[in-house]
């Protein structure tokens, strides 16, 4: 399988609805009505917080580690490099991992049960989004496949996938 370039006006497509559905769902998330589904203790709100800003933390920080490779795209770009320091060393999809701790912070927030499907739906989504872009990484980085089975995706010490 090729690399996303110009040439590839399928992948190209393709890349762009794996964003423009990702940016949906995150809107949604955002815009649903907060409900009154479940009781929420003060506990359970403060640990949903925390998980909010550790989230908007390592968005931040997984940004920056990405440096000059950062795409909205999923998949990499031309003058990219591999990263694996920083956030990278933990998981292979730090902004992804974090954009789900924030979501997931919001969603236990909003006692919503239609804000934790959009939440368990943009889970899914990062999941075939991630799968999809490892195989560009893959093709496009020649240490990649050792990096990714050492590495998890998207939990720090969550079993990894066998090196082919």
């Amino acid at each position: 399988m090729g690399l996303l370039s110009a040439d590839n006006p399928r992948d190209t497509a393709v890349a762009w609805l794996f964003v423009l559905v990702q940016f949906g769902l995150l809107a949604l998330i955002v815009v649903l009505p907060t409900g009154n589904a479940w009781i929420d203790p003060n506990w359970l709100v403060h640990a949903a917080t925390a998980v909010e800003w550790l989230g908007a933390a390592a968005l931040v920080i997984g940004v920056v580690n990405l440096g000059r490779s950062l795409t909205p795209l999923p998949s990499p770009v031309p003058h990219g490099e591999l990263r694996t320091s920083g956030l990278y060393r933990f998981v292979r999809h730090p902004i992804y991992s974090a954009i789900l701790a924030l979501t997931s912070g919001i969603a236990v927030r909003s006692r919503s049960w239609a804000v934790v499907a959009a939440t368990i739906a943009l889970t899914g989504w990062f999941m075939a989004k991630a799968r999809w872009e490892e195989r560009r990484l893959s093709a496009r980085y020649p240490g990649y496949d050792v990096y990714a089975s050492r590495t998890p995706r998207f939990m720090p010490f969550w079993p990894t996938r066998p090196a082919p």
